[in-house]
């Protein structure tokens, strides 16, 4: 069964025009091969949070894949003002924005003809927030080989393996599925979740996976990297193996949907130490309302 649409308005290589009515053509490279880039950027009180970083991380990522700025958004402004107005003509003042830069439409061959034309599309949806037990009691997660390509580091719309590694967390009722990578020496090695940066909390200190061609430099790494200097909590990222995230006082994720939440069971056993075991842990707390202060401060 098809599932009916909002009726909410989208941006279309700039045509703004209700979801339901937003067509590309099947000859598009995002639809044939995932040739893409996207962003998901929260946006609290109509003002998308971070936005400079995210459109930062998206201009690294068609630089990477080599897909040139569309046309009309050659200037961080432009896209300002494009997304702005798809914010704008949304009701909720909570939102999560998508944008997605395709490579274009062409006939289909692996090698890309010259000067094709970018295929930009910017819709929003309401954003509830993280629900209240999930942010007082914490979540389950599952760990799953990372079998992912080697270019974790890109944020593509080729998301299939990710699809199927958040499977495995859907199929066993957790939230999430924490990634470990087997073939480097003294592995498996941490990497990140299905949709989310992972951190661990050892000694009080946040530790998370170095940002290399396996992790996604996700907007909130740089984000509690700030919350930290402002908390005093020591920051490092270092490889972690497997054993480290089960020795962990506390884990935790981050994401745009989910800000910073507590993991408090890991494949059904739970995480931490003494009295806080398989609860919310304190570097949590503190960086749970770290976090919220930041959403409240002026763009």
């Amino acid at each position: 069964m098809t599932p009916t649409l909002p009726d909410t308005l989208c941006d279309l290589d700039g045509e703004l025009l209700p979801l339901s009515q937003a067509k590309v053509s099947v000859m598009d490279r995002g639809f044939l091969f995932g040739d893409g880039v996207y962003e998901a950027i929260p946006v609290y009180g109509r003002r998308p949070f971070r936005l400079d970083d995210h459109l930062d991380r998206l201009a690294r990522n068609l630089d990477a894949l080599r897909i040139p700025a569309p046309d009309g958004l050659a200037r961080r402004a432009d896209w300002h003002s494009r997304l702005d107005r798809v914010v704008q003509a949304h009701p909720a003042e909570d939102q999560m924005l998508y944008l997605q830069v395709t490579r274009g439409v062409a006939l289909r061959d692996h090698v890309p003809p010259p000067g094709l034309r970018p295929t930009v599309f910017i819709m929003t949806q309401p954003w509830a927030g993280v629900p209240a037990a999930q942010r007082h009691q914490g979540v389950a997660c599952v760990t799953a080989r990372d079998l992912r390509w080697e270019r974790g580091n890109l944020k593509t719309i080729s998301l299939l393996g990710n699809v199927l590694a958040r499977q495995v967390a859907a199929d066993h009722g957790a939230a999430e599925t924490i990634l470990l990578r087997d073939g480097l020496p003294g592995g498996p090695w941490l990497t990140e979740g299905s949709s989310s940066n992972v951190w661990v909390v050892h000694e009080g200190a946040l530790l998370g996976p170095p940002m290399n061609e396996h992790v996604l430099a996700g907007v909130r790494v740089g984000l509690l990297r700030e919350l930290c200097e402002e908390e005093g909590i020591a920051f490092n990222l270092r490889p972690l193996s497997e054993a480290d995230l089960r020795a962990a006082d506390e884990v935790l994720l981050s994401s745009a949907g989910r800000e910073v939440l507590a993991v408090t069971r890991l494949d059904d056993e739970p995480v931490g130490h003494g009295a806080l075991r398989g609860k919310p842990g304190p570097v949590y707390a503190r960086l749970y309302e770290a976090y919220q202060r930041a959403k409240r401060q002026p763009v």
